[in-house]
């Protein structure tokens, strides 16, 4: 089974789809704030060490070092989650306010949105952008999926060679 490699940011339905992969019976790592340090200083042996225990990964910092996940494990499927730039910044802002993180700061410049919202909207889009000119040539390789999409299954499930479960994709971490 080739890996699957979740490449949305966070707060773009990351969780949600760590748990329909693991529906679809991948092991999946989730976050892994414990690798800043070895993904700013390049330690790949360390990083490609976790990966290497599990089908698929979701959220940070598996989303900003595809290029090199692509290059170690040839084969791999993308699929990159995205929302609404605004929608997107929103959610960051109330999830993360003005808490550091190492692993924020890694990818923003800075620790918390709250205050850097214009750094952390273009550095989102400056993501999405990067991702999209990356695969552009990989169609077989690469989806996109937009959070809250109803067809998320429908799109998912051939691209991976699953059939579409009969439930609802999950939805977690919903702010009510």
């Amino acid at each position: 089974m080739s890996k699957v490699i979740c490449i949305g940011f966070h707060k773009t339905g990351t969780t949600s789809m760590g748990n329909a992969l693991s529906l679809l019976g991948y092991s999946v790592v989730g976050s892994r704030r414990g690798l800043t340090d070895a993904c700013r200083n390049g330690r790949w042996p360390e990083i490609f060490s976790v990966m290497d225990r599990f089908d698929a990964c979701q959220d940070n910092p598996w989303a900003v070092i595809y290029p090199q996940l692509d290059r170690h494990y040839p084969g791999s499927r993308f699929i990159m989650t995205y929302r609404d730039p605004e929608e997107w910044l929103a959610s960051v802002c109330n999830h993360f306010r003005k808490r550091p993180s190492p692993m924020r700061k890694w990818i923003y410049g800075e620790a918390y949105p709250v205050g850097n919202e214009t750094i952390y909207l273009q550095r989102y889009q400056r993501h999405l952008d990067d991702v999209r000119a990356y695969f552009s040539q990989r169609p077989d390789d690469y989806l996109e999926l937009r959070l809250g999409d109803s067809q998320i299954w429908e799109k998912m499930c051939p691209f991976l060679g699953h059939p579409v479960p009969n439930q609802p994709f999950p939805h977690l971490n919903k702010r009510r």
